[in-house]
């Protein structure tokens, strides 16, 4: 099976234009995406870009990019166009956040090797919270599979819901997983999901990945101990500069 990796990269970002060509430590943040996603085991990597000065940055250090339509409403809709402009040339897609510059290449592994399984439509990750801010912050997502590692939900909210113990208690005495936003597409998958309408529990939560399991599609997580910095706005600058250096201190 052969598997794309593809990076929506836009540049009018309402919180952050130009985000992509943002630098740090003297690379742009949409080369340093590409530079981890080459170290994996993807057969190719790919940016869906609806500008040529991203485009051009992208040439410039050697990458390979396609030109999308500057009105899609998801990156998953620009993935989708990309895969599509690339003639079919792959079975599987692997969707990389274009902001998050030290995605660990043992992530995109992960998802590769899921997606590669006869079984598998979608799928994503999971890492273990062990922070209580992060289990109440809605601004984690959270996510509870069955036993064989399928999601069931997700939520803004902490779930499971740890009845009759005080919130203190309940990162000591259950588990819980935040989910990471990267998924794995099968080739027909994507092209499904990208034509699917908005569903009553993804408005609810604003979680796109639940209009997926209210269709009847499965993701299956795979685990991850990863810790991934993603780059919102500019002040997220100065994190990922030190987050920068101690990689290159290591």
């Amino acid at each position: 099976m052969k598997v794309v990796g593809i990076i929506p990269a836009r540049y009018a970002s309402t919180r952050f234009p130009g985000k992509p060509l943002a630098v740090i430590k003297g690379k742009t943040m949409i080369r340093r995406v590409c530079e981890q996603a080459w170290k994996s085991k993807l057969d190719a990597v790919v940016v869906a870009t609806d500008d040529v000065r991203i485009a051009d940055e992208v040439m410039s250090f050697g990458g390979q990019y396609v030109l999308t339509d500057p009105n899609h409403r998801s990156g998953t809709d620009r993935c989708r166009e990309a895969f599509d402009l690339l003639e079919s040339q792959y079975d599987a897609v692997v969707n990389i956040q274009g902001d998050e510059p030290f995605i660990d290449p043992k992530q995109i592994n992960l998802l590769v090797d899921l997606v590669s399984r006869e079984d598998t439509q979608l799928a994503s990750l999971a890492k273990r919270i062990e922070d209580e801010e992060d289990l109440f912050s809605p601004n984690a997502v959270k996510v509870v599979m069955d036993k064989d590692g399928k999601a069931l939900y997700f939520s803004r909210n902490p779930i499971p819901f740890m009845r009759n113990l005080e919130l203190a208690e309940w990162l000591k005495k259950g588990v819980f997983y935040q989910h990471i936003g990267i998924y794995a597409y099968k080739a027909e998958t994507l092209r499904q999901v990208a034509q699917m309408q908005p569903s009553p529990l993804e408005l609810s939560e604003s979680l796109e990945q639940l209009r997926w399991l209210e269709n009847g599609l499965s993701i299956h997580m795979a685990i991850t101990a990863s810790e991934n910095v993603s780059i919102d706005t500019p002040e997220d600058l100065v994190k990922a500069e030190h987050f920068a250096e101690n990689k290159l201190n290591e």
